[in-house]
């Protein structure tokens, strides 16, 4: 617990610091309204990855002082976050970085930890047996493919204030809880110092937005989700594979259906922008019904009240995950169900007929 007290006090202090330092964030206010993935009405600062990052890299150094074997294991893993970060702290500076040129750093970042850290995908687990990959033309794409689309499914998420931070972090603790369990300690202290330092910022973006985390900050957390959920399942045989794929796949599949919608569906550029994301539907056609729909005020307030309907659901994934993480035919029933979940749900909504669970009423 000391590694997330730690990082969640520095985050904690630092984004204040980053909200209240004009000179920190000048250039990287968040002020196109009218984005079609834009629900905020006021400047935000979206830097918020910064006191992130800077959170885990103090963590990691005092975590090295006092355990000096983790040397190798946190700074080799702090490296190769680095790469993954720069591309989006750079983009929420200056908005000239591409998406291509980000991916292909966060690219770079899971072909650097193959290397240094040996995080690699080398086997497939099924029911009754397990796929070996033993050779490098397959289990280096395969690696580079996988860690670098978690981090990028992490960035299509962060479309509300506190949506994706709260999902990673239940997904850091239950990588934490797992790796406590199989007695992987560096996996435990590395995913408790994310999970604490993105707490930390989470305390200033949730409810209102004073920062936003940026495509920095989720990049990095994003990045720091695919390659643990590797480490930890590859370097512990007990871990099935299917586990890193239930915990994950909320926001891998969003990221699968959202280039299907696109290209197959809408006919466009799987890179392209839009605003039908679950998130965003639930946004525009579940929570107005108990908000409104255009003053500020009620603006902010549907931004906020949006989010938890995704962290219950998130949960469906991350808590049969967090229970079976050794049994790999029922992770593989979970990941079935929550795909047919989130089809059924996606098509409920688009068709006005939400299920109504999900509809908060409003009080008179």
């Amino acid at each position: 617990m000391f590694s997330f007290l730690l990082s969640f006090v520095a985050s904690a202090l630092l984004t204040l610091l980053v909200i209240k330092e004009a000179r920190l964030h000048g250039p990287a206010l968040d002020s196109d309204f009218m984005g079609v993935q834009k629900v905020h009405a006021h400047h935000v600062a979206r830097i918020g990855g910064l006191s992130i990052f800077l959170s885990v890299a103090l963590s990691s150094f005092i975590s090295i002082w006092r355990v000096p074997a983790m040397t190798h294991w946190l700074m080799s893993l702090l490296a190769c976050s680095a790469v993954a970060f720069v591309g989006g702290i750079v983009e929420d500076y200056t908005g000239r970085v591409s998406a291509a040129r980000r991916l292909v750093l966060t690219m770079a970042a899971a072909a650097l930890g193959y290397f240094l850290l040996d995080a690699r995908v080398d086997r497939i687990d099924w029911a009754f047996s397990a796929w070996p990959l033993q050779y490098m033309w397959l289990t280096l794409p395969l690696t580079v493919l996988a860690v670098a689309g978690i981090a990028n499914a992490v960035n299509i998420i962060d479309g509300f204030n506190g949506l994706a931070s709260v999902v990673c972090i239940c997904m850091l603790l239950s990588l934490g809880y797992v790796a406590l369990q199989v007695n992987d300690m560096f996996v435990l202290i590395a995913a408790l110092m994310v999970a604490g330092a993105t707490a930390g910022f989470l305390i200033w973006n949730y409810p209102v937005g004073m920062i936003f985390l940026g495509d920095g900050g989720a990049y990095f957390i994003g990045f720091m989700l695919g390659e643990l959920a590797l480490l930890l399942v590859m370097r512990n045989p007990q871990v099935s594979t299917w586990y890193a794929a239930l915990l994950l796949i909320y926001p891998t599949f969003e990221t699968l259906f959202s280039v299907y919608r696109r290209m197959f569906v809408r006919g466009k550029s799987p890179a392209m922008p839009d605003g039908i994301h679950l998130h965003s539907l639930i946004f525009r056609r579940i929570v107005q019904w108990a908000v409104g729909r255009k003053e500020a005020r009620a603006l902010i307030r549907r931004n906020s009240l949006t989010s938890p309907y995704l962290w219950l659901f998130s949960l469906m994934a991350v808590i049969p995950a967090t229970v079976f993480w050794r049994h790999t035919w029922a992770l593989m029933c979970f990941c079935i169900l929550f795909i047919s979940s989130y089809i059924w749900i996606y098509v409920r909504i688009v068709r006005f007929k939400a299920p109504r669970w999900m509809i908060r009423h409003k009080k008179s």
